[in-house]
């Protein structure tokens, strides 16, 4: 019974040294986005800003950019659009995948398995010669369908977990009542995989709403760059990065990251937990 008290104690510990370790950064962004841009530099430095010191001048300098909208509704066009693209076409694969067997489906299953290995980074040169060829560079859709792309591979495996696991009985009823396979595929396996969809569109939100490489390497106009492109714009400018502001800008870029998981986390660890278990 102690010993098995002490372990309880020892993970509790454990647990809350992780949170500590991993929401200090967050807790340092916000606090520095809440002084002025000179208090960064202060000595002694301070991690916690002094209350009569705290000051949201920095928020009312970017939300009165009107450019800082202009990368929002960059972002959010470029990010719901990869989410909506990625969902119709991995859901799909992973039906065909999750349930017609064949060797042709084990080879371009193992295909897929395969282009989740390649660094990203490996592809950018390759990439950028296609983008260019089509003609792809300084707008969004030099974007959309790269980011796409780079997260079918990983949103297929997810949703083919899923549907490998949904009972058979069920659309061999369908097919004997006639369905055909889009039948089967849009009133039946894709209502049941809504949770699977969900948790890997969050990750597919988060790629396509933080990347960074691809973005600075295509979009040079600044009417086209997205919120990442727009943070880094800080850095160096009028000869000294201005902290207050890129925290500010950061800050508020987490909103959405924030509200979207509160809101979906429920299918967010229903589709991550349910393809994990074969029955």
């Amino acid at each position: 019974m102690k010993n098995r008290k002490k372990g309880r104690i020892i993970r509790y510990l454990l647990l809350a040294t992780g949170a500590v370790v991993f929401t200090l950064p967050m807790i340092y962004m916000i606090s520095t986005s809440l002084r002025p841009n000179g208090a960064l530099y202060e000595y002694p430095p301070r991690f916690f800003p002094k209350w009569e010191a705290l000051t949201l001048e920095n928020y009312r300098y970017i939300l009165n950019q009107s450019k800082f909208y202009l990368n929002f509704l960059n972002s959010a066009v470029v990010s719901l659009s990869t989410v909506a693209l990625a969902a119709a076409v991995s859901s799909a694969m992973g039906f065909v995948l999750g349930k017609f067997k064949s060797k042709g489906s084990q080879f371009l299953f193992a295909l897929i398995i395969l282009t989740m290995i390649i660094p990203g980074t490996t592809l950018i040169v390759p990439q950028f010669e296609l983008a260019t060829k089509l003609g792809l560079i300084d707008k969004l859709l030099g974007l959309i369908p790269f980011y796409t792309a780079w997260v079918i591979p990983f949103s297929t495996f997810m949703i083919k977990g899923f549907v490998e696991n949904i009972p058979g009985e069920i659309m061999e009823a369908a097919w004997i009542d006639g369905a055909d396979v889009w039948t089967v595929y849009a009133a039946i396996a894709l209502p049941l995989c809504a949770p699977a969809v969900a948790s890997v569109s969050i990750f597919n939100f988060l790629t396509a709403w933080e990347e960074y490489p691809w973005a600075n390497t295509v979009i040079n106009d600044n009417s086209r760059r997205t919120l990442p492109i727009a943070i880094a714009g800080f850095f160096g400018q009028h000869q000294f990065t201005q902290w207050g502001y890129v925290f500010a800008m950061s800050v508020l870029t987490l909103i959405p990251v924030i509200v979207i998981f509160i809101l979906c986390q429920r299918f967010f660890v229903q589709g991550l937990t349910a393809g994990s278990v074969k029955g």
